[in-house]
Parts: C-alpha cells; structure tokens; sequence
C-alpha cells in the first residue's frame, strides 16, 4: 500500500518510485505542504529508484495552486513560498534520476508547473492544459515561465496566460507538452511501461541525459559542443558502457525496429 504524506502518497514498485497526488475531492489542487511533501517523496526517490513517475489519483492531475491558502499572503511571504516551490520542482528536473508525469484531466497553472518540471510527459485523451493567471490577477510562481516557456516558447506561453485558454492533449502534443497520448485512462499504465525501460539504461547516461542536455541548451555553441564531448568521454569510460557496447557487438542486444503505423498517436518520434 502506498504511504501518504500531505495529500501526497509514495510507493515503490521495483526500481521505479510512483509518486501520487491525492486530493481529489480539490481537483488535486496543491498548497505549500503538499509542495513540502512532494520535495520528501522526489528525495527519498533518488535514494532507491531508478526512475519515478508522478501521476494524480482522481480525474485530474492538478488544477493548480489552491488559491484559497494565498489571499491574504503579503509579497514576501509570496514570494518565499515561490522561490521554495522552485527548489523542490528543482529536486525533479536536476535530481539524480528521470521523472515521468503520467497527466489526464485538468493540468492547470501549478500543476503544469510540476508536469513542466518532468522529463517526459504522457496524457491521456482527456488532458488539457491552461494557465489562467492573467485572468486571477497574478502571475506563475512555479517556475513556469522557465520551465514551460522553454517548452512551448515564450509567444505561446504569453498567449495562454493572456487568454487562459486551454488547450487540448492534441494541441499540447504538438507544442511540445506531452511526448505520447493515450486512450482515457491508460496514461500511468504507459508511464510506468516507459519507466521500466528506461530504469535498464546506464545511471550515469541517465543522469548525463537529464542534467547535461539542458545546460547544453543554455550554454554557448562551442561550450556546448566541449560540453558533449566531456559526456561522451565520461560515460564512454563507465563499466555500463562497456557491457553494453560488447553486447551490441556480439549481437546480443534488442535492435531497434520501426515504429508501428500509428506510432505519430501516440509518441513524438
């Protein structure tokens, strides 16, 4: 059975931490302890998984902050709890393992924030995504204008916190915010089925895939390619390298194949 912390419930499975937010009856909506929370279970997941997938029980995955908690808040209380949200989404993007968001429903303003925060994104067909913080008078303090700016540019982002319009799982897979799209209902089945492969690859090439490529984007084009160059020798020289590159030699290794025919459904290539 899983364990509960804060709205916020954590098992194990193998080597893949599944990480849930349960508030349900609030459309998931989170508050600051549930941010807390979801810090501890991203922490005790680096210490015994190799991979870990955030998913939410109910129809939603998130609906966004609860807005209730910050009303009466004066800027600098605000602006605390922002800057700690950030540390803790920080604890998934730049940790030592993947996180996979398994999304359906309503993946609102922070919520998108926590699915921005991850490696990859599946949802389901009922997902849509919105940021309506033009229309409630505030702005995102989830790191969303880093994170979701650079997934969907900043003209897009700009337009759906003007607007708060949602967009569809469709629309989001085209603009970058899901990876693959499933029936209603099938997005943790296809998380966790995504997890378990990737929990075979190499550690250190997991890490160097999730914490090199985005300070690669960020960096200049000749430290960039110096940038690679240092990944590519360190984990060249790591025993899984060596294992798996005399695998594949002696033809001991699963060869890829082409994808399915409705592969373009469900995945971005």
């Amino acid at each position: 059975m899983p364990k509960h912390d804060n709205h916020i419930s954590y098992e194990l499975s193998n080597d893949i931490a599944l990480i849930g937010i349960d508030r349900a009856a609030k459309r998931n909506a989170m508050n600051q302890a549930m941010f807390e929370a979801l810090g501890r279970a991203a922490t005790r997941a680096q210490e015994e998984a190799r991979v870990a997938v955030i998913f939410s029980h109910g129809d939603n995955f998130s609906a966004g902050l609860d807005l209730a908690e910050h009303l009466d808040r004066d800027p600098v209380s605000s602006m605390h709890d922002s800057r700690a949200q950030h540390a803790i989404l920080n604890l998934l993007e730049q940790g030592r393992i993947p996180f996979i968001a398994a999304l359906q429903g309503a993946t609102i303003g922070a919520g998108l924030e926590i699915a921005a925060s991850a490696h990859v994104r599946v949802g389901d067909e009922t997902t849509y995504f919105a940021l309506p913080e033009g229309k409630r008078g505030i702005f995102v303090g989830g790191g969303g204008s880093v994170r979701v700016a650079r997934l969907v540019g900043v003209a897009r982002m700009m337009e759906m916190m003007l607007t708060a319009r949602t967009l569809t799982a469709s629309e989001g897979f085209s603009c970058n915010l899901l990876q693959f799209i499933t029936p209603r209902g099938e997005a943790l089945a296809k998380a966790i089925e995504l997890a378990r492969g990737i929990a075979k690859n190499s550690a250190l090439s997991n890490y160097a895939i999730i914490n090199g490529l985005p300070r690669i984007r960020d960096a200049s084009h000749d430290d960039g390619l110096f940038f690679e160059s240092v990944l590519a020798a360190l984990t060249l020289a790591g025993p899984d390298a060596k294992a798996g590159l005399r695998e594949f030699l002696e033809k001991r290794a699963d060869r890829l194949k082409p994808a399915v025919a409705d592969a373009a459904k469900t995945s971005a290539g």
